[in-house]
């Protein structure tokens, strides 16, 4: 009997297919800026090595800070709780 793997991408390779390959993104996709206090939205697209966990997939958070080229998202997970995820701008959309 094989076991069967509970990675990060088990049963996800639709994430990694080719409309959502970051080296076709045009540029004006891979980089962009948002303000402090700004409303974004997670949408991981198909870069699997800096990629936010899928259950974030949608999720409407708020820019708190800039670290490199990534951000600082606040999102709520629960209503009393939040988590902060460090997101690279290319998997960020405005809300």
């Amino acid at each position: 009997m094989v076991n069967k793997s509970h990675g990060l991408f088990a049963g996800r390779t639709r994430y990694l297919s080719k409309k959502h390959n970051p080296s076709r993104l045009g540029l004006t996709k891979r980089i962009k800026s948002f303000d402090i206090g700004a409303k974004v939205i997670v949408l991981p697209k198909g870069n699997k090595r800096d990629i936010p966990h899928p259950r974030y997939k949608g999720k409407t958070g708020v820019v708190i800070e800039k670290r490199g080229n990534a951000y600082v998202v606040e999102v709520p997970v629960s209503k009393s709780s939040k988590r902060k995820l460090i997101v690279p701008q290319m998997h960020l959309e405005k809300a």
